[in-house]
């Protein structure tokens, strides 16, 4: 099974159909990883549809394969790629970053001047991202529409966010900024992350150990897994 056995498309009104498995899956995939999500409804996930503000993947027998929807934030000034979900028969295909790569490029389209970010804490994801020009930020450079922060309240790591008076967590977060013009250095970072997967997992475990620490500040999290990784 291979990419080519897939359709990526942005979704179409008709396919709201499949909303009630989308919302499902992704309430299984965060239980099964022992995260917490933004829980969304059916009827929400089909507006997107609706609006043409989503991605969705089927195999090419028809089977639905995967999704994900844009969000805006501060006034269209953010924007998120959220609730990324691949069907679970059609994972280590490639699907997740071909849905990332399409609804990225949705995103650019819809909303050229907008900063894209995203929380993350699995190296899939951060690969994939820094292979589209995403870079590690504090969290003082993300959106600070209260809206947004509202959606962690359902992680298992809200309180830890709450302690830390929303300057970090246990996700890295990572931003594309338009405006920037170091996005050679974040594919540097995509290939370093490929190479020394390992040097990932010792940094996350680091990090959260100290993120428990009362000081600890994000910022200074970044100079460590730059340290790391520069070894």
């Amino acid at each position: 099974m291979n990419l080519n056995d897939f359709i990526v498309q942005v979704a179409l009104p008709e396919h709201r159909v499949f909303a009630e498995e989308i919302v499902t899956e992704m309430a299984e995939s965060a239980k099964a990883r022992g995260t917490g999500i933004a829980k969304r409804s059916p009827e929400y996930v089909a507006n997107k549809m609706q609006e043409g503000k989503s991605v969705i993947a089927f195999h090419k027998d028809g089977t639905w394969a995967g999704f994900c929807y844009i969000e805006t934030w501060s006034h269209g000034q953010f924007v998120a790629n959220s609730g990324l979900i691949v069907s679970p028969k059609f994972r280590k295909a490639g699907l997740a970053k071909a849905i990332k790569e399409e609804i990225f490029s949705l995103s650019r389209k819809l909303y050229p001047k907008a900063k894209i970010f995203g929380l993350t804490t699995g190296l899939a994801v951060m690969k994939i991202n820094s292979d589209l020009g995403y870079e590690p930020v504090t969290y003082s450079e993300l959106t600070q529409d209260e809206d947004f922060w509202k959606g962690c309240q359902s992680c298992v790591n809200f309180e830890i966010l709450k302690m830390k008076e929303r300057k970090n967590c246990m996700c890295t977060a990572m931003l594309y900024d338009p405006a920037e013009k170091k996005h050679e250095a974040a594919k540097i970072f995509a290939e370093e992350l490929q190479k020394k997967p390992k040097l990932y997992e010792r940094f996350m475990r680091i990090k959260q150990r100290l993120i428990l620490k009362q000081r600890t500040g994000l910022k200074s999290l970044i100079v460590l897994f730059t340290l790391i990784f520069d070894k």
